[in-house]
């Protein structure tokens, strides 16, 4: 398939099944899919602990089981089904080069260098941060590296790093979104190593007129910048997206420890336990549901919902039975984590339409553009990259 090809057929699948992964059981404790579904729905609703851990650690044995009720799951997951773009044998670095880069980020660096084709023009690094993806890919295609990076403080790590690795890297602390830094790009190949929301999507936007030699990016945080909606990077683009709804693409996660996900899980619980206290009182409906003061999870949720009735206005006349409002929450959680995985079907889908507009926003500039991946899912689950060569 050509990547129009593919991006017209996601798009397709994914406007004739929005049903199904728009609306979130977070906030709706049967979404409007269920009553379409309902052998989807039950057969969710009745998986036991094991075979949900299983299915959401696992896409291939999700879309497996999504197939015996969808019958348009196993399209999906063939669309899903990238590439890994070309993997080349990389210079080695000096014992300094490792200094101060977390072991993961320095394997993501690692494997994102190794499949980004060699470059015959200098490079830039957008949004840099230390600057030490510009540094390794420096190092291997023998180029001069200039870091662009809005933070004053890691532009000073970065030259002190360089300086300790003994590479010539020009850094520049200047706002990636501003005019003033669109002539950096001219006659560079340009980095972007899980640059957010429109700090990549600008540089397509420009991207005809701003004179770049190539472009290696692997995109991240697509809703970041979109909260008044998704603006579309090429012609054919036609999935109306508001930036809760892109925040699906990026929610998988197989990283974080094990303490992280049983707070993540008690944090949840306690939500669900109010909203299930706030509809009791207002009535079941979709409201928002503001972030929360970390300081307000550290106490015990009796206290937690005192906080949140006071922000909302809500009245709690007839007192707060605190144990049954977290038993109907830690209850309303087994449900979402069911219900979610049909949702979360769609994530990878949607994370690649995106990832393909930004691919064929690049074509319609000029470029000839890949995509594929550059790492497994488990090194990190935005494994994404497009390369665009002029």
């Amino acid at each position: 398939m050509t990547l129009r090809e593919r991006f017209l057929d996601l798009q397709d699948c994914l406007q004739t099944h929005q049903d199904l992964w728009q609306a979130s059981p977070f906030y709706l404790r049967r979404p409007a899919w269920c009553v379409q579904w309902p052998g989807l729905a039950e057969a969710a609703l009745e998986l036991d602990d094991t075979t949900l851990a299983t299915l959401a650690d696992n896409p291939e044995a999700l879309y497996a089981w999504l197939a015996l009720h969808f019958p348009d799951a196993e399209r999906l997951a063939a669309l899903c089904q990238l590439p890994a773009l070309p993997a080349r044998q990389l210079a080695p670095t000096s014992p300094h080069f490792d200094w101060e880069i977390p072991l993961r980020k320095r394997l993501q660096i690692e494997a994102f260098a190794s499949h980004a084709p060699a470059s015959p023009a200098p490079l830039l690094e957008w949004c840099a941060g230390k600057g030490h993806l510009g540094r390794r890919v420096a190092v291997s295609d023998q180029q001069p590296v200039s870091s662009l990076e809005i933070d004053a403080a890691l532009c000073e790590d970065a030259l002190r790093l360089a300086r300790r690795a003994r590479i010539e890297q020009t850094v520049v602390c200047a706002d990636a979104l501003a005019a003033g830094s669109r002539p950096l790009l001219k006659g560079r190949s340009v980095l972007a190593l899980h640059a957010c929301g429109e700090l990549h999507r600008t540089l397509v936007r420009n991207a005809a007129e701003d004179e770049a030699h190539a472009y290696r990016l692997a995109p991240c945080c697509y809703y970041r910048g979109a909260q008044d909606g998704y603006r579309p990077l090429n012609r054919d683009a036609d999935l109306p997206l508001d930036g809760n709804t892109l925040r699906l693409a990026v929610t998988e996660t197989v990283t974080a420890p094990q303490r992280i996900r049983e707070r993540h899980a008690r944090d949840q619980a306690w939500k669900l336990g109010f909203v299930a206290l706030r509809n009791a009182i207002l009535g079941e409906a979709i409201r928002p549901f503001k972030p929360v003061p970390g300081s307000w999870l550290s106490g015990d949720f009796a206290d937690y919902c005192r906080r949140l009735a006071e922000r909302e206005g809500l009245a709690l006349d007839g007192g707060l039975d605190a144990a049954r409002w977290l038993a109907v929450g830690e209850q309303r959680r087994g449900e979402v984590r069911r219900l979610e995985l049909v949702r979360h079907a769609f994530r990878r889908p949607l994370e690649i339409w995106l990832a393909l507009d930004v691919a064929l926003g690049l074509e319609e500039a000029g470029f000839q553009a890949r995509l594929g991946t550059f790492c497994e899912r488990s090194l990190t689950p935005r494994n994404l990259m497009v390369v665009a060569e002029r």
